[in-house]
């Protein structure tokens, strides 16, 4: 139990360290990346699974490249549920944003990660 509040934690300081690197991404107060950090999980838990087996083929037809979009998609989604977590631009320029944001997310967050093991 207490390896998962380290996870969540740990992904939120990384949520709000990647939001800073972003002019067009807001994560404020810093408290709301604990609130997206949980949001995100859980759509990576219960929605991610069934967009990827939807868009295999893409995916396959891409070599693997269609998932970043996809987390840039899952990225936006959680930034419709969750109200203080906004990206803006418009529609292709915030998927872009979001793509770019998960990429570098997943960078921190892996760093992050290694440090806390």
């Amino acid at each position: 139990m207490i390896k998962l509040v380290i996870k969540l934690l740990v992904s939120a300081l990384a949520i709000w360290l990647t939001s800073q690197f972003f002019d067009n991404v807001t994560c404020e107060p810093w408290h709301v990346s604990i609130v997206v950090a949980l949001v995100l999980g859980l759509i990576n838990v219960f929605i991610k699974p069934i967009v990827k087996i939807l868009s295999l083929p893409i995916n396959i037809l891409s070599l693997g490249l269609f998932s970043l979009v996809i987390n840039g998609a899952m990225i936006l989604l959680c930034s419709h549920f969750v109200d203080a977590f906004n990206i803006q631009g418009s529609n292709m320029s915030a998927l872009g944003t979001a793509i770019a944001f998960g990429v570098v997310l997943s960078l921190i967050n892996w760093i992050l990660n290694k440090l806390v093991d």
